[in-house]
Parts: structure tokens; sequence; C-alpha cells
């Protein structure tokens, strides 16, 4: 069969490979919502795909999740959930502004038993690691989680990760916690930032100016989020 894919095929395509799992409303919102009847729009193009072979899909959920074609994970998995939690705080990033360098479950250390974040980006001009906590853990997990990363920190190995800058000294990421509950963990040489969700995170860290500002004209540009200064 001869088929010609445009360019949004291609990157929808590239997206959920990417992700692992993406539902049909965030598809809507990142790639049609320009349009003017963009569910039914998107629907149009996921069957196409669907049809093609491209992508797989789930009718587990509601709406319809659509994974990779190689997925290895269950069409009825729990893990579809988790990957659905990283795309959440992806979207929410998206609202301030698109992450660079975005990576789903990185493996920074390259082997097992090492740190695994949920997802790695460049966000506002700072690297963050991610660690989204659905469930509730003991602290003693969550430190233990902790001192693998400062484990790391004490490497060096992430000075020569791909992503880090040419022109300046290496960073080494803060680590968000995405967790609706606070957890009495600490470290001495990583910033550890716990918040609820992105929202809360862009909030904490909104300038005083910026605040008086906001509420003086109540500002709605997803854009206008400050910097978060690492050092």
């Amino acid at each position: 069969m001869s088929f010609r894919l445009s360019q949004r095929d291609k990157d929808i395509i590239a997206f959920i490979n990417q992700f692992r799992a993406v539902d049909r409303d965030s598809l809507v919102e990142l790639f049609f919502k320009q349009l003017k009847s963009p569910v039914n729009a998107c629907n149009s193009v996921m069957v196409r795909l669907y049809r093609l072979g491209l992508i797989e899909r789930t009718q587990q959920y509601s709406p319809t999740v659509y994974l990779p074609v190689d997925a290895k994970i269950k069409k009825n998995s729990q893990k579809i959930l988790h990957f659905l939690s990283i795309l959440d705080v992806y979207k929410q990033m998206c609202t301030y502004s698109v992450p660079k360098h975005v990576i789903v479950e990185d493996k920074p250390t390259g082997r097992k038993g090492g740190i695994e974040p949920d997802l790695f980006c460049i966000f506002k001009g700072s690297p963050f690691w991610v660690e989204i906590q659905r469930n509730q853990y003991s602290e003693q997990k969550i430190q233990a989680k902790i001192n693998l990363y400062e484990e790391f920190f004490f490497s060096d190995e992430w000075k020569t990760l791909q992503w880090q800058p040419e022109d300046r000294s290496a960073i080494f990421p803060s680590v968000i916690l995405i967790t609706p509950i606070r957890y009495a963990v600490h470290s001495d040489h990583l910033r550890i930032i716990q918040v609820a969700s992105i929202h809360e995170l862009m909030e904490k860290y909104k300038s005083p100016n910026k605040q008086q500002r906001e509420e003086k004209i109540k500002a709605k540009t997803a854009s206008s989020g400050i910097k978060i200064n690492l050092t």
C-alpha cells in the first residue's frame, strides 16, 4: 500500500513513541486545538494511522489511549496510567514554556540500580529530573531514592551527559517530587522540590513583582512565568 504521511502525522507518531501512552484528548490539545472541529479531526487522523499499522491503541480507557506499535506493555496494564501521569506533567509545563531535551523514563547512569527519573527536561532554562509519586511510600523509601541521586552527584558522571551546556560549567538538575504528600527527606548537596503539580511549582517560584502585577491586571499569558534559577 502506498501512502504519504503529513508532518503532523510524523510528529504524532514520534510523540506517542516518546511518551509510550497518549490519550486522545491530549492529542487534541497538543496537535489539533487550532482547528474548527479538533476532536473530529483528531479521531479521523488516529483511525487512519491505526489502520495503517503505525500506532496501536487500547480502548480499556475512555477516551482511547494510543501506544507505539512495539509497545511492550499490555493494553490493560497499570503502567499506562504511569505514562499518562508523565504526560500530564509535560502538558502542565507546556502551559508555561515548552520543555526541551525531554527524556521519558531517563536512565542517566546507564546501569541497573541507578537513578531512573520518570522525566528529564530543561524547563524554562533549568534542568530537572522529575519523580512522580502516584502512591504513598514510606519516607525511608523516598530517602533511599534521594540517596541514589546523591551517589550519582558524587560520581561526576553527570557532567558529561549529552544535554549539558558546552559554553559553561555543568549543572546537576534539581529533583522535583510530584506528590500530594510532603516527605521529610533531605539532601545537603541537591535541590529537592516537593510540589503537588507543576502549577504549584510555578506559583512557588513566582517573583513578588509578578504576583503583584498579576493581581492588578489578572494576566493570563501562559508564557510569563519566571525562569527558575538553580545557582
